[in-house]
């Protein structure tokens, strides 16, 4: 047993020997660094400066100045790394404490569950055993619970519109209400601005500034916008940025090679089954009607059928001016069981909801036709934008009406300067003459939307015309006779030259240019 103890305690002094060289160590470690090492620098320079000559002094403060900023910068990261741990560790005790609490609250929530139907027990069973009592009550909540489900149900199934119910009763119980704060009223050049670091940095989808402004000033002229352009150049990925931008989801909807009418977009009624074969369209299109924030429905691959026929209601009411008429008839006649913003058998299409139509040009689908690009804003996506670093931006809760009041207020205050509308108006006559095509006046009336609220998102007076002229005009020359036509080609893009000024209308020329090598 001595042995034993002896050997214990020689055991544990040589441990405890151990431990205080590994710490003396350290400490000396430390201290001949910061302490004794410094002390060497400074008298190992002090015994070489004085070889030293004027290079040598240059040389020796550019490399000291160097190093102290080093010095510092690494002390300013370990100190952002200490600084971002205990913030990390705050965050993390405090999430603690909370998830405490809740489940605090929980059993504080269903013990006050609990006394509530012991009391209720007590009221409707009387001379009943307690036990008894509130097990009768709890079996009867059950009860009326699922009478309930089964009344919802049983409205759904009388209802002609099954999914657009479950639309109406999803919303009834969750709101979708919009509620900004005062930094949330921002301009147009801002709201371009965050969208565009919003995409960059939480979708990792890049724009440049001056295709989102043609997209802002797109939904101010028109509620069908279409983006052309060869693949992966986020056509698609747009509105659904977009949407996430306004905290929504786009609805986006496959168009079919076999669609022929609009029974295939909104779907139609059975008369057999005496209910109506909602589609997926109809059902984002009711949506719309639910909220008040700005919402898109992506027709993907438009014109893989050919969207005069599928989509011609939509591109007749759109052409009213009194927008209560924008009306989409479903069926002839109304009942108690339809749903609330089904209202004599026709759907309003609201004023929060534009339809984004993307469109690739080969030889699997068919041409868009003048009737549509006429009343839409097209907008070609060719090139990705390039990588840059954006700071983390949050989404934007904002309602469409303010949308549209931003819209309105550029009307007001950016309109076109009379000197540029004279010019387009040479520009109408000088086509007409050498073409046999002119603007019209829902072009006209386009021009002077598009413009001003493009100037308002922060771009140019002249970049606006030129953009609409080649999109709205000169996509209409691709049908003449080009070969016969190359004078007066050249002669359109010397009158650009002339009335727009020198190095202007780029696009528009570019357009030009692309014609005369297609002669």
């Amino acid at each position: 047993m001595a042995e034993f103890a002896r050997y214990y305690v020689e055991f544990l002094w040589s441990v405890i020997q151990n431990i205080g060289q590994f710490f003396y160590t350290i400490g000396y470690a430390f201290y001949k660094f910061f302490i004794l090492d410094v002390g060497s620098y400074f008298t190992q320079m002090g015994a070489s400066v004085g070889a030293f000559d004027v290079l040598g002094w240059i040389f020796l403060i550019l490399t000291t100045i160097i190093n102290l900023v080093l010095i510092v910068f690494l002390i300013y990261r370990f100190a952002q790394l200490i600084r971002r741990y205990v913030i990390f560790r705050a965050k993390e005790v405090e999430k603690d404490k909370l998830m405490e609490e809740i489940a605090k609250l929980r059993e504080q929530a269903e013990e006050l569950v609990k006394e509530k139907n012991k009391i209720f027990a007590l009221k409707v069973g009387a001379g009943v055993g307690l036990d008894a009592a509130y097990e009768s009550a709890t079996a009867g909540m059950g009860e009326r619970d699922t009478g309930k489900k089964e009344a919802g149900k049983d409205a759904q199934s009388k209802s002609r519109f099954t999914k657009l119910i479950n639309l109406d009763e999803k919303y009834a119980a969750h709101p979708a209400e919009v509620f900004m704060s005062e930094s949330d009223y921002m301009s147009l050049p801002e709201i371009v601005d965050r969208f565009v670091n919003f995409s960059a940095s939480q979708l990792r989808l890049y724009y440049k500034h001056d295709v989102i402004r043609r997209f802002f000033a797109g939904m101010a002229t028109s509620k069908i916008l279409i983006l052309e352009g060869i693949s992966g150049t986020g056509k698609t990925s747009l509105p659904y940025a977009m949407s996430k931008f306004f905290n929504n989801n786009a609805s986006i909807v496959s168009v079919q090679p076999s669609w022929r009418d609009r029974a295939e977009l909104i779907g139609y009624f059975n008369e057999f089954t005496k209910k109506f074969n909602e589609t997926d369209f109809l059902s984002a299109l009711y949506e719309t009607t639910l909220r008040e924030d700005p919402n898109f429905i992506v027709l993907d691959e438009m014109n893989l059928a050919r969207i005069e026929y599928y989509f011609a209601d939509f591109l007749s009411i759109m052409e009213m001016p009194d927008v209560s008429e924008w009306k989409i008839d479903l069926v002839p006649t109304s009942q108690p069981t339809d749903p609330k913003n089904i209202v004599n058998g026709k759907i309003l299409v609201p004023q929060n909801v534009w339809f984004i139509g993307t469109a690739n040009n080969d030889d699997s689908t068919f041409t868009i036709t003048d009737k549509v690009y006429d009343r839409a804003v097209a907008l070609e996506l060719n090139e990705k934008a390039p990588y840059f670093d954006a700071p983390m931006t949050e989404n934007f809760p904002v309602t469409a009406d303010y949308i549209q009041t931003l819209f309105d207020q550029a009307l007001q205050e950016k309109s076109i300067a009379p000197e540029t509308l004279q010019s387009l108006t040479e520009l109408d006559e000088f086509i007409q003459q050498k073409f046999k095509i002119g603007f019209g006046n829902r072009i006209m009336k386009q021009i002077k939307i598009f413009v001003p609220t493009y100037i308002a998102c922060g771009g140019k007076e002249v970049d606006g015309v030129d953009f609409m002229v080649a999109t709205k005009i000169l996509r209409k020359f691709s049908t003449l006779n080009l070969p016969f036509l190359t004078k007066e080609l050249n002669e359109l893009n010397a009158f650009f030259e002339r009335k727009f000024g020198k190095g202007s209308f780029g696009y528009s020329k570019d357009f030009v240019k692309s014609l005369l090598r297609m002669a």
